[in-house]
């Protein structure tokens, strides 16, 4: 029992915001792509798949991002204690769980298409070298969300089996979401990170994080818009968008203090609320 708690712990499987944030992106995708014409059977399938999949490659995230920051996370207040850090864990052991999780991730992936196998795979090296990322640049961020929204071209693949330029200013516009609430995450731990040496783009826009911020979350905005737009959707689409933008600009924005690290928390679970209504959006419009 105790290996099962310090597994779930590594993992974060207690902590579903993580998986679910790389969810979404999958689930616009896919719906985005889908024929409501058709069978549903094919739908719920494959949204059960990359749901499946976003759990299981979060949680093998979670390891490796543990492993390649063990030495940093021993000197933050909020990771010090995770299993790796605190050696409850051992390297080989983490490794091996990774291993396992990767493989489940690949039996997975093998219920798509090929384009849609060979970009999953070919995406591999991002999701593994972002941890890294932090000790380079300030924009560590900006490469989590290359890696986090990646699921968005995989669904839209998995149905039209071909990349559309729709999808990819999807893509792009999501990149902006995950690089806006993923800097607000990045302020509980700004002290300590500056102290060691981490980089991220909380610290480089620790100034003026709301201007940041905004900018982000305008950017996804605008590409949603563009989308909308392309795909011929109605005028409901966009009055429903506005919700979307009421939470990331009147809540978010509003209410996000940089120097408040449990309010930073609480905005960047919300999140997963934003995800859900725009995957509401895109559901709606399609009947």
């Amino acid at each position: 029992m105790k290996q099962l708690n310090l597994f779930i712990e590594l993992t974060r499987l207690k902590r579903p915001i993580g998986f679910m944030l790389l969810f979404w992106p999958c689930a616009w995708g896919l719906t985005l792509a889908y024929d409501f014409s058709k069978n549903l059977n094919d739908y719920f399938f494959y949204l059960s798949l990359f749901f499946l999949g976003s759990v299981l490659m979060r949680s093998a995230g979670c390891i490796v991002n543990d492993i390649s920051d063990k030495e940093f996370d021993k000197k933050v207040e909020r990771t010090k204690n995770r299993p790796l850090a605190s050696n409850k864990v051992s390297i080989k052991l983490a490794i091996f769980y990774t291993i396992i999780l990767c493989a489940l991730a690949f039996l997975v992936l093998i219920n798509f298409n090929n384009l849609t196998i060979i970009l999953a795979l070919g995406s591999m090296p991002l999701a593994f070298t972002y941890p890294l990322m932090k000790r380079f640049t300030y924009w560590p961020q900006l490469f989590l969300g290359i890696t986090f929204n990646y699921g968005l071209i995989l669904g839209w693949t998995a149905i039209q089996g071909e990349i559309n330029v729709v999808a990819i200013i999807f893509y792009l516009g999501a990149i902006f979401w995950t690089l806006g609430y993923d800097t607000i995450y990045g302020f509980q731990d700004i002290k300590d990170d500056e102290i060691i040496g981490v980089k991220s783009t909380s610290i480089k826009f620790k100034n003026k994080p709301k201007n940041f911020v905004s900018t982000c979350y305008a950017f996804l905005i605008f590409s949603i818009l563009i989308v909308g737009y392309m795909m011929n959707y109605s005028y409901f689409f966009y009055v429903s968008l506005l919700i979307t933008v009421a939470h990331l600009f009147f809540y978010q924005i509003k209410f996000f203090n940089s120097k408040d690290p449990s309010l930073c928390l609480r905005v960047f679970k919300s999140n997963n609320l934003v995800g859900l209504i725009i995957f509401c959006n895109i559901l709606i419009e399609k009947f």
